[in-house]
């Protein structure tokens, strides 16, 4: 049987890191075959079957996307497994469960008729809505502020900062157009209380919410014990929840390295957002999203920054065409970039990090840093909530299966997030929170969205949605798209930052959009328009005779689908489809 690429959700050419099998191989079911990066995650590719392996397709640095055909199984039981997220109007196939190891049964100390574990975006989006549908419900949160990664340690405090940076970059930009300020004076206290008191605002908000709801929090970290039962431990005293449902939204956490010391100075994306100093020269370790973001602060704030990443482009999954203007904008502003690259020892040192890279060649040199940012991607929680003590199957990985209703193999108990697969990003589980609530209570709901948006939050901003040009050529799906340069936008040349592109990606026979990438200040918000036409199933006369106002950057959008048309005024159209 050929062995092929499964769901990773709405990553498209993920890179190969490691090839962990040889032709010759004999692998069990679930056995590890690849491991693959995205730029959020590390995640391997189970062996489907049982059998042995005669041939292999790909090799480390080849890029694979769903569906993909990676190697060849003898002796297998051509059974596959589709991926649980498809239908509308049915749930698909139920995942798979285990025997329940866990014995505790009865009423907790607490009972809900939904349990939530876990209070991030999709986790309280969950609990307050099973709430507003009249469940008794219980959110559980390891900090002691609610909101989970992403309000604490993630997203929020992240995004303060990277505005503190674009507005240091934006006063340094201004020189050259007659308007001159003096070296930002950092005091590092002040601004980390700036943060600090983002995160407590949206994170007091939702405490005020959640009683508002009347739902119960209880912090501490959860664990299942069995079937219809969590315990939470605080602090040495425990708290158990027994459940009617349940809905897990446990998240993820940072991949680490086992050549990596363990030293104060190597840090990973929640130590940098503690902010305890700024390092003279600092190294990012892995070139995606939460790398190339926390670069931006820390190059802005006075660091020298190096960039060391393993593919040949910054952003690996991202079309090379829209990463360039942001490669352009940073190589002249850090000391280093390397691509093709990986690093094979960090040694601490008294007077830094002696770090250790190898390049293509297989040549090797060294460098010594102040700090080291490990931002090589994150790893499911599944393994550490004892899913098993429930009857929830677990992967190698950590990755929870759920069909289009977000229901594991236990009829009762839900998973959304991270945890159950890419691409790890709050948005997506926010709205599969919403779907595991309303099937909790009742309703006839399903999990299919079209897409799901990315955004890099760098300077320039990057951000794209629906089918990639990379993904479209790879796949061989058809596509004709429109580009518009932002050198020919009077809002981009006012504010300076003419480096954008908006580009459009439309299927030649109906000329639906199908998909968009767009690099420059604001893509972040600019992609949803796009995003919304996609699901709407919009084509390029709808998006072109849209008017836009003007001058806004928003009318990149209007131009791009102008382009595609043959219609557009503003430049020279590459040809003329219609009259």
């Amino acid at each position: 049987m050929d062995i092929k690429v499964p769901d990773i959700g709405d990553f498209k050419d993920v890179p190969v890191v490691t090839v962990l099998v040889s032709v010759g191989d004999t692998v069990s079911e679930e056995d590890p075959l690849l491991e693959l990066e995205s730029d959020k995650a590390t995640m391997e590719v189970p062996s489907p079957a049982a059998g042995k392996i005669t041939e292999i397709k790909v090799s480390e640095g080849d890029k694979v996307s769903e569906g993909t055909v990676i190697m060849v199984l003898e002796g297998a039981d051509a059974k596959t497994e589709e991926s649980p997220k498809g239908g509308d109007e049915a749930p698909a196939e139920a995942p798979k469960s285990v025997e329940a190891t866990g014995s505790a049964s009865g009423s907790g100390d607490i009972h809900a008729e939904v349990v939530v574990l876990g209070s991030g975006p999709g986790g309280y989006t969950a609990a307050f809505r099973a709430a507003d549908l009249g469940k008794k419900t219980v959110l559980i949160e390891k900090y002691s502020n609610l909101g989970g990664v992403c309000l604490n340690v993630g997203c929020i405090p992240s995004k303060a900062l990277l505005h503190v940076a674009k507005v240091i970059s934006e006063a340094e930009d201004m020189g050259s157009h007659g308007v001159s300020f003096g070296k930002p004076k950092i005091n590092l206290d002040e601004l980390r209380a700036f943060k600090d008191d983002v995160v407590g605002k949206l994170t007091g908000g939702l405490e005020g919410l959640a009683k508002g709801r009347k739902v119960t929090t209880v912090q501490g970290f959860g664990k299942f014990t069995g079937p219809n039962m969590i315990e939470v431990e605080q602090d040495g005293k425990t708290t158990s929840i027994s459940f009617d449902q349940c809905i897990i939204a446990a998240g993820s956490e940072p991949v680490n390295l086992p050549f990596i010391p363990d030293d104060e100075r190597v840090i990973d994306s929640t130590g940098a957002l503690e902010l305890r100093d700024i390092p003279k020269r600092m190294l990012i370790l892995g070139g995606g999203i939460i790398g190339l973001e926390m670069a931006c602060v820390y190059d802005a704030l006075g660091s020298k920054i190096s960039v060391v990443e393993f593919m040949d482009q910054l952003m690996p999954g991202a079309d090379k065409d829209i990463v360039k203007p942001l490669h352009n904008r940073i190589k002249d502003r850090y000391e280093n970039i390397y691509l093709k690259t990986k690093v094979t020892a960090v040694e601490a040192q008294k007077k830094g990090l002696k770090v250790t890279f190898e390049d293509e060649k297989g040549e090797t040199f060294t460098d010594t840093f102040d700090k080291v940012l490990v931002a090589v991607g994150r790893k499911p929680n599944g393994k550490i909530i004892d899913a098993d003590k429930a009857g929830v199957a677990v992967d190698e990985r950590g990755f929870i299966a759920v069909d289009n209703q977000q229901r594991t193999g236990v009829n009762h108990i839900f998973a959304i997030g991270d945890v159950v697969g890419q691409p790890m990003l709050a948005h997506k589980a926010v709205h599969e929170g919403k779907v595991a609530a309303e099937v909790c209570a009742g309703e006839k709901r399903f999990f299919d969205a079209q897409l799901i948006p990315s955004v890099a939050y760098t300077d320039p901003e990057v951000a794209w949605c629906g089918v990639t040009e990379t993904e479209a050529k790879a796949k061989g799906i058809k596509y004709e798209k429109g580009v518009f340069p932002w050198a020919a936008s009077g809002r981009s040349l006012s504010n300076g930052r003419s480096e954008g592109i908006t580009k459009l990606l439309f299927d030649p026979e109906d000329d639906r959009v199908i998909g968009a990438c767009i690099v420059g200040t604001n893509a972040g918000d600019l992609i949803s328009e796009v995003a919304l036409a996609i699901e709407m199933g919009a084509d390029a006369v709808d998006l072109g005779h849209t008017i836009h106002p003007h001058p806004t950057l928003s009318e990149t959008v209007n131009f791009a689908a102008e382009m595609f048309e043959g219609t557009i005024t503003d430049l020279m159209p590459p040809k003329k489809k219609k009259a």
